[in-house]
């Protein structure tokens, strides 16, 4: 029977790299995997740090359960050019740094004691995928994703794309296209059995047939009681499969949903339904560990979109990304648009065959998710190229006969080959560059940007971003011109029907090359920053959610008298999901509903306090006294949540806020702490820059410094678990504010 185990334990690693070293065991760090071969400082980093050679060593143990059967290494994730050795030997090799490859270890091994040598080479190689030209994200060097042991019957089961291709019938069916696997070409005759489980692993329906070589085709049909997936009800089946030939025995299990999706000259329709597509662009890195961030803040991504940020959709710019993070999506309905890797740059016919096959592992790694919609098969923002993109198109297509195509462009007059246009726009902003002399636009009409005489299925994948890049601490007018510009778009894509939605450049800020960003080799592009910490703008996503879900109530201000030009706080918008909100100081108490006059098309406006809703006496103008206030949301004519913002905010307490604190030994379990400095009211004080010094005492490890400075008000650190069980504590100390601990648990 199928033997999977996480191999990431007890790995050696060293800087460099040796031919030599290759069937030599070499003295070197003790690491578990995921890995990130060079921590980076929070900013002012030096990307060409991890841009080397590095090695990883482990030995591997003959096992009587290796007798008769085959024995390899799957690896999720290896950054960027990758060769595996066991005992000396070449066992196998990747050139792509985001989808999975195996290493064969049968031929190669030895009873006794075995050698694994992996050479990493993090180096901007320009024949392969995304390098050649400059691209604005980092790719850190290292083993970032998990390793897995596995060991098969000689022919095992090695895939199975499932189809459920008429899901809004009454009775359902379902196809699986399966592939063998038979390394040593052994004759293949047996039986293949399946069945099709819930979402509790009761069976529901079976089907077998006999096999006679390394593809075969189940079908289950007249299916009824089926749930379909969707985004509020994502129900999930497996389909269980079991492989019995001369050679053996294999198991393999994989997840999927019933659900239909179409792109329209109309709009986005998932199981028939018009679903107005609204979200935001991820990168998979972290500060500090780059991309080697594990299965919990993989899903706690997944999370903060779906259900603090309330999007519907996320792209995974501008690669395929952690199957952790789409399993998470799959579970709790979040849409997902993945492409291949790129930026822009188009290299030569080596470089182009490499892409081509990058679309062939996406697809052939996550047909069976669910959630994603649509295949990005072009290269982002790169210009036209007739025959590469055939090619990629027409791989996909035959791939995969249930999604559509995208290609994200950001040049207008494209030639449309895939099925989807998906444009970049960022002209709102482009009123306030030399030469141009146009009014300000929001977003351009379809047919300026596609040049085609009809409609066709579109989707704007980036806005915002590089157009207006905010800190959480810059000034109170940018913050609000930041919400606003979101919110402008949001409105205008929400009202064009043959939109078929928006996706927001970006979800947080990133790391990045010298050639972008602020000079500190930050992209303050987010809505979030770099640790998931919201500015204000994210409120301008998260307050379209409905009120059953959550209450939204964010007031764009610091609520003081001379942060903004002139002074004062108006016009004050409060970013909420509410009916209708009052705010009052002092005495005055004003009813603000919200802004439907300048926000149509959106489900929860947000409401304008305005110069001319209230006096100079009722709300204090410059020279006079400056008041508390208070800001309370209602619905159904029910008061929902109140806040108090502060005239006179001063540091008065020390927030300590892990996102679990129940952590699991020798799994590389990662979790994120936010420090947050808070005034008498609970709120976050946004100039808050004071250094806090971080202490961690038992079984475990900070990633970063110890030492740390607030930005605006928040800073975040993160707690490891290590190999044995045991407490952890993790204690803050600020010079104003005291001290702060918090306890963790490994098991």
């Amino acid at each position: 029977m199928r033997i999977i185990e996480n191999f990431g334990g007890n790995w050696t690693f060293l800087a460099g790299f040796k031919e030599s070293w290759i069937g030599q065991e070499q003295e070197g760090e003790t690491v578990r995997l995921p890995h990130t071969a060079v921590e980076l400082p929070y900013n002012y980093l030096d990307e060409k740090a991890y841009q080397a050679e590095f090695t990883y060593q482990k030995h591997l143990d003959w096992r009587p359960d290796f007798e008769g059967q085959e024995v390899s290494l799957v690896f999720d994730g290896a950054m960027a050019d990758a060769r595996v050795f066991l005992n000396g030997e070449l066992v196998g090799a990747h050139r792509d740094g985001y989808t999975p490859f195996e290493a064969r270890l049968t031929p190669f091994l030895r009873r006794g004691r075995n050698l694994l040598t992996v050479r990493i080479d993090g180096r901007e190689n320009p024949a392969i995928p995304p390098f050649g030209g400059v691209i604005d994200y980092l790719t850190y060097a290292g083993l970032y994703r998990d390793v897995w042991l596995r060991v098969t019957a000689p022919v095992f089961l090695r895939n199975a794309k499932i189809e459920t291709p008429n899901v809004l019938s009454e009775r359902k069916s379902l196809t699986a296209e399966v592939t063998l696997s038979n390394a040593q070409n052994l004759p293949v005759q047996g039986q293949l059995r399946a069945k099709l489980l819930d979402c509790g692993g009761e069976p529901i329906a079976t089907a077998q047939l006999e096999v006679n070589g390394t593809e075969a085709r189940i079908e289950m049909i007249d299916l009824d009681d089926i749930r379909l997936w969707d985004l509020d009800n994502p129900t999930l089946y497996s389909l269980h499969l079991t492989l019995e030939t001369t050679c053996g025995t294999d198991e393999w299990q994989t997840r999927f949903g019933f659900r239909s999706v179409e792109f329209t000259p109309e709009g986005f329709r998932l199981n028939g339904q018009t679903v107005k597509l609204r979200g935001l662009n991820r990168h998979q890195s972290w500060p500090h560990i780059g991309y080697a961030m594990g299965k919990r803040g993989q899903e706690k991504d997944a999370e903060i979109l779906k259900h603090e940020l309330r999007c519907n959709v996320v792209r995974t710019s501008h690669y395929p990304q952690s199957p952790y993070f789409l399993d998470r999506c799959d579970e709790i309905g979040l849409l997902v648009f993945e492409e291949i890797p790129g930026w822009q740059h188009i290299g030569g016919a080596a470089w182009k065959e490499e892409s081509v096959e990058n679309v062939r592992r996406m697809i052939e790694r996550d047909w069976n998710h669910p959630s994603i919609i649509i295949w990005g098969v072009r290269i982002n923002e790169s210009q036209d190229d007739h025959d590469f993109y055939s090619r990629t198109n027409a791989l996909a297509r035959e791939l995969d006969r249930t999604r559509p195509t995208g290609g994200v462009r950001y040049i207008t007059d494209s030639e449309l080959l895939e099925d989807v246009y998906t444009m970049n726009d960022f002209i709102l902003g482009m009123e306030e560059m030399p030469g141009h002399n146009r009014e300000r636009i929001v977003l351009r009409n379809q047919q300026e940007v596609t040049g085609l005489c009809k409609t066709v299925p579109y989707l704007i994948t980036e806005y915002g971003g590089h157009m207006y890049p905010t800190k959480r601490f810059d000034q109170e007018q940018r913050q609000a011109e930041h919400v606003t510009r979101h919110l402008m778009i949001l409105n205008e894509a929400a009202g064009t029907s043959s939109t078929a939605g928006c996706i927001g450049w970006c979800m947080f800020d990133y790391n990045t090359h010298k050639d972008f960003g602020s000079g500190d080799r930050i992209c303050y592009h987010g809505v979030l920053d770099i640790h998931r910490e919201p500015k204000f703008a994210a409120a301008a996503y998260a307050s379209q959610g409905d009120p059953s879900g959550g209450i939204v109530l964010q007031p764009v201000t610091f609520w003081a008298r001379g942060e903004r030009n002139i002074g004062g706080v108006l016009p004050l918008i409060i970013l909420t999901n509410c009916d209708y909100v009052e705010i009052k100081i002092g005495s005055v108490t004003k009813r603000i509903d919200p802004d439907r006059k300048t926000y149509p098309h959106l489900p929860h406006p947000p409401c304008v306090l305005n110069r001319d809703m209230v006096t100079a006496e009722e709300f204090g103008e410059w020279g006079m006294t400056w008041g508390d206030g208070e800001i309370t949301g209602f619905v159904d004519g029910r008061p929902v949540k109140t806040l108090r913002v502060l005239a006179n905010p001063l540091p008065t307490s020390l927030q300590i806020e892990a996102d679990a604190t129940n952590l699991a030994a020798a799994a590389k379990d990662t979790v994120r702490v936010v420090l947050r400095a808070l005034d008498q009211a609970g709120n976050v004080l946004p100039f808050f820059m004071e250094a806090v010094e971080l202490s961690l005492e038992g079984p475990g490890r900070l990633l970063g410094p110890r030492i740390v400075s607030f930005k605006g008000g928040v800073i975040a650190t993160y707690v490891e678990a290590g190999e044995g069980p045991g407490e952890l504590r993790l204690t803050a100390r600020s010079e104003q504010m005291g001290e702060a601990s918090l306890n963790f648990s490994i098991n």
